[in-house]
């Protein structure tokens, strides 16, 4: 690397450019999802930065996925950018992120001469950084626009939300860390499992044309990476492309992109109870509310239980711990079918359930004091939430 003493202004340029400091900022914000400081390939520890004819794009990737940003030179009649040179340079992530984000002026001036000393400019700060290689950064692979799959962007981070809570956190069986997607017949069918739950989302989708049954299985991380960056207030489309073994999800100026995984899912319908011997309804804040302050003492156990049972609509929350003590709550159910029920489960896994869903009522579908039982939102059939009982000796 170049020292900077030894600069100077007769080097020929390799790229200038200005840009609104706004939408730099929220770009680097973007592509720093992807940057991760424990990579052994030091390229990957920067942005690239790439200012062609029609914008600027930068890249931050690593193992798992890769994101491109692009701000246009214009959009909705304000000017975004101005490029004086194109050209691209990487550059130390933690460092450029940070220096955008204090800068106090309104626009930023760029500009990195053949030795890939960088200088940036915004008022009265000026900064000279150390840039990197890019024809050391790797190729993100190109992927065919071919059978694009079109999902509404709110309606995608609600799936995520509802799904990616029960992968698991195990690399015991690495294809359980994701969510797999299933695509056929106009629809997307997401589950995620670690095995002792489940969580199922199907959602109405726009393919073109027909097209056999797709299925892939994404890693959960990359999906929480992918909501973050979506903006909540747009009622855009994300497109989505998949491949063998990367999936492509693209918005106006964001791409992104994950690699897949490998192995065989297990076949989760097999899990799924088909009949109840009990129902229930119950309204779904009153119960979350009643599990949350039951697990203030189950949390002190090893497994985090809490019991219920029930007398016709009456129903019995409790749990205790040898050294603190015990509770009991009753909260009215709005219906009950079937006989009584008695079963155990774990506080944390009803509560993350209950948290995700917005239905003001739900209905438990119980088999058995030791079967899996459903969590359905009503008057919303393409949810599904299953939880395994705890077996109790008491």
């Amino acid at each position: 690397m170049q020292e900077m003493a030894g600069a100077n202004q007769s080097t020929p340029l390799a790229m200038k450019f200005s840009v609104n400091k706004n939408k730099l900022a929220e770009s680097v914000s973007r592509v720093m999802k992807a940057v991760s400081s424990r990579t052994t390939i030091p390229i990957l520890t920067g942005i690239k930065i790439t200012a062609g004819i029609e914008g600027i794009q930068l890249t931050g990737s690593n193992s798992d996925i890769s994101i491109h940003s692009f701000i246009p030179l214009e959009e909705n009649g304000d000017i975004n950018a101005e490029i004086a040179r194109p050209g691209n340079i990487v550059l130390p992530s933690r460092l450029f992120s940070e220096l955008v984000r204090k800068l106090s002026e309104d626009t930023v001036h760029i500009e990195a001469d053949s030795r890939m000393i960088t200088k940036i400019t915004s008022g009265a700060t000026e900064f000279t950084l150390n840039g990197m290689d890019p024809d050391e950064y790797p190729n993100v692979s190109a992927i065919d626009d071919q059978n694009i799959i079109k999902i509404r962007i709110d309606l995608l981070k609600e799936v995520i939300r509802q799904t990616i809570y029960a992968v698991s956190s195990s690399e015991t069986r690495p294809v359980l860390t994701g969510v797999k997607w299933s695509v056929q017949n106009g629809k997307l069918d997401c589950v995620a499992t670690d095995a002792h739950r489940l969580a199922q989302r199907t959602i109405p989708v726009e393919t073109e044309g027909e097209r056999d049954e797709e299925q892939m299985v994404i890693p959960g991380s990359s999906l929480s990476e992918l909501s973050k960056i979506l903006d909540d207030h747009e009622e855009e489309w994300v497109e989505l492309v998949m491949t063998a073994n990367q999936v492509l999800f693209k918005t106006r100026n964001v791409q992104f992109f994950s690699r897949l995984l490998d192995g065989n899912y297990p076949n989760t319908d097999q899990l799924i109870p088909k009949e109840s011997r009990t129902t229930m309804t119950i309204p779904t804040k009153a119960l979350y509310h009643a599990v949350e302050r039951a697990s203030l003492l189950a949390k002190e156990e090893l497994n985090n239980v809490v019991k219920l049972r029930n007398e016709g609509k009456s129903i019995e929350l409790s749990s205790q711990s040898l050294e603190l003590g015990r509770v009991f709550e009753t909260l009215n159910a709005e219906e009950v079918n079937g006989e009584d029920m008695r079963i155990a489960f774990s506080a944390k896994f009803m509560m993350d359930a209950l948290s995700r869903i917005d239905a003001q009522n739900i209905r438990i579908f119980f088999t058995g004091p030791m079967r899996p039982f459903i969590i359905r939102p009503i008057g919303d059939e393409g949810i599904l939430m299953l939880i395994l009982p705890i077996r109790t000796y008491q």
